[in-house]
């Protein structure tokens, strides 16, 4: 089990050569823990990449995968389907709230991005308003990796390298504002402010410019940024003036970790399109997609019926093993109620993590539903090294696997963790902290 060579993998998103000096390599999973190739249990403090919500190998999602791989194993979903494709497309609209009604499959969030992205334009093209091709991301967001999402993207190092991008792209600016926010417990009450950027943004390129805007409802990928009190009402209020899409990226938020399916329920906001993926199928097998809400769909379903209405799609998309996976993690969040429980273990779980804003070196903890963002300062001249020494020092000494976007500790554990465990890996966290100031 154990690999005896590293070099051939060249990994994503990972120091490569920091890496291979000091692996941390995971041979197996079930529930809250991972397991090395010795055997060793690590408690999983971040659902593998923001994926596993009910837990890792849970039996019915395996049990699912499994009687679907001996039934089909690939259907194509380009002028035919399967009966999983349609199953699953109507168990996720009838989670999404309103008239979020329709589901374009995928197979990743930043598929999920740039699919959304293209709909919002193409959607306008077909409105008779051509001239809608700009769209608006926002500062410290995060759209995957594909042109379109990393030109709405505002993470910097996730920018530099690849040139121009998707011209015709302007940015909101970010809402965190530590000196008004910090140790904020759910959305800060300061920021709704930030929204109003639009407008002037609207001023400068004109409304009849703008196909889009995209944000996280919490931008998770940058350290845990909730949205302030009303910013995302007020986002809202101001593209419907303007006749401007809004797109939700659930990526992160959807199946529960704020608490709800999606966390446009949770801000009684309802935008146009909502991207997702990760929680979907529990990380089991790639999936994700964009739900429409009506008026968009429909604005395609005009002309020939032969002809086909939206020329996008990829050959995996609605694949019968990801169909089957989503379908039973649906069964396990309704089976167990895993969304209320998530709900309802937020305040333990925030005055947890709250504990440690006094360890050394702490600047600022921002928790919202079943997530966390501890900052700490960098080393001088060495920005993001002390992070990395929190991930090898949790994985090696304390047997816990966190995250860190730059210097800031990110957790969002699976939806079934207990109290006992949110006390073992806070525990374990801070001992961390304290290792590595």
């Amino acid at each position: 089990m154990t690999p005896n060579d590293l070099e051939a993998f060249w990994m994503p998103f990972t120091s490569n050569r920091a890496f291979k000096k000091r692996p941390r390599v995971v041979a197996s999973a079930k529930d809250m823990h991972y397991f090395t190739p010795d055997g060793r249990a690590i408690l999983d403090g971040c659902s593998g990449l923001w994926c596993t919500n009910p837990g890792h190998n849970r039996a019915p999602i395996v049990a699912a995968i499994q009687k679907a791989a001996g039934e089909l194993d690939f259907g194509p979903t380009f002028q035919f389907g399967h009966p999983g494709a349609f199953r699953l497309a109507s168990r996720i609209a009838e989670l999404a709230p309103g008239d979020l009604d329709h589901v374009f499959f995928c197979n990743s969030g930043s598929e999920a991005v740039d699919t959304a992205l293209k709909m919002a334009i193409a959607y306008h093209h077909a409105t008779g308003n051509s001239s809608r091709t700009r769209l608006i991301g926002r500062e410290r967001g995060y759209h995957g990796v594909g042109f379109g999402g990393i030109s709405v993207g505002g993470m910097v190092a996730n920018r530099r390298t690849f040139g121009t991008m998707l011209t015709g792209v302007d940015h909101l600016p970010t809402t965190y504002d530590r000196k008004n926010q910090a140790f904020t417990k759910g959305e800060p009450e300061y920021g709704a402010h930030f929204a109003d950027e639009l407008e002037r943004i609207v001023g400068l390129h004109d409304p009849s410019t703008i196909a889009a805007v995209i944000v996280e409802p919490m931008a998770g990928s940058t350290g845990v940024i909730p949205a302030p009190q009303g910013y995302l009402k007020r986002l809202r209020e101001i593209c419907d003036k303007y006749g401007i899409l809004l797109i939700f990226d659930e990526v992160i938020t959807g199946y529960g970790r704020l608490g709800h399916a999606f966390a446009a329920e949770r801000y009684g906001v309802q935008p146009d399109l909502i991207t997702f993926a990760k929680g979907i199928t529990a990380g089991a097998v790639p999936m994700g997609g964009v739900i429409a809400r009506k008026h968009v769909h429909d604005a395609f379903m005009k002309g020939p019926e032969h002809m086909v209405e939206l020329f996008h799609g990829y050959t995996y998309s609605a694949h019968p093993l990801a169909c089957a996976a989503g379908i039973a993690t649906l069964d396990l969040y309704r089976d167990e109620d895993l969304f209320a429980r998530a709900k309802a273990l937020e305040p333990y779980w925030a005055d947890a993590v709250m504990s440690l804003k006094d360890k050394p070196g702490v600047l600022d903890i921002r928790t919202v539903g079943i997530t966390a963002g501890i900052d700490l300062p960098a080393r001088e001249g060495l920005p993001g090294q002390r992070g990395y020494e929190a991930i090898e020092r949790a994985f090696h000494e304390e047997g816990v696997m966190i995250r860190t976007a730059g210097d800031t500790v990110v957790m969002t554990p699976p939806l079934i963790i207990s109290n006992e465990q949110v006390d073992e890996l806070i525990g374990k966290v801070g001992r961390v902290i304290e290792k590595v100031m």
